[in-house]
């Protein structure tokens, strides 16, 4: 019997990037359709994220030349944490998906634990930021390799999640929307799910029907 939860943050209980180019375009000033790149919504338009997925380049790498980029665009020198703190941390749960939001609502109601194992959430937040993701105060650990170190799909980040958690391998479903991830979690035994970024009503109704919510 599953006991707990346990989530990736960006895709999964935040909406990405590539879904705030109307927001980004607007809250810049760009012409609309100036950002062309959308990764798994259109791989074909998007051979940086086709890199990443052949782990030619990391996923903080991919993002960190996306906000270089941008930056470019408004005459600024962008990090990372520059681009997803305009883009995100205005109102920041506001980009929160609703239907995390309910999963997790379902997840504790019912009695399980519910984790997030992240491997960049402050450093690509910051602090305060962060302190202002309500969704993330309903949670029972969070892992971020922002202050481990420990990176997803080495296996001690699994560990050290099911640790603070608590709980079994086997008691535990992880939902992660990059293959490495899974396929490092199923290494340490966890049970898993890939989660669609591109479908993501679908990715938390498989996760309530695994679960047992509805």
């Amino acid at each position: 019997m599953l006991k707990a939860l346990l989530l990736d943050f960006g895709g999964v209980i935040v909406v990405t990037g590539f879904e705030l180019h109307h927001l980004t375009e607007e809250i810049l000033g760009l012409s609309l359709g100036t950002l062309t790149w959308r990764g798994p919504f259109d791989p074909a338009s998007d051979p940086l994220w086709q890199a990443m997925q052949r782990d030619e380049l990391t996923e903080r790498e991919y993002w960190s030349i996306r906000a270089r980029e941008i930056g470019q665009l408004i005459g600024e020198t962008w990090d990372v944490t520059a681009y997803m703190r305009a883009i995100k941390c205005t109102s920041p749960d506001d980009v929160i998906r609703p239907e995390a939001v309910e999963t997790i609502k379902l997840a504790r109601a019912k009695g399980l634990k519910v984790g997030l194992l992240t491997n960049e959430l402050e450093l690509f937040y910051g602090q305060d930021c962060v302190e202002h993701m309500s969704i993330l105060h309903e949670l029972d650990a969070i892992v971020d390799a922002s202050h481990t170190k420990i990176l997803k799909p080495r296996p001690e980040a699994y560990q050290m999640a099911l640790e603070a958690l608590d709980v079994a391998a086997h008691e535990t479903l992880f939902v992660d929307d990059q293959w490495r991830n899974i396929a490092g979690a199923q290494q340490v035994g966890l049970e898993t799910l890939h989660f669609d970024i591109t479908r993501p009503a679908d990715g938390y109704a498989q996760v309530r029907l695994r679960l047992d919510l509805e």
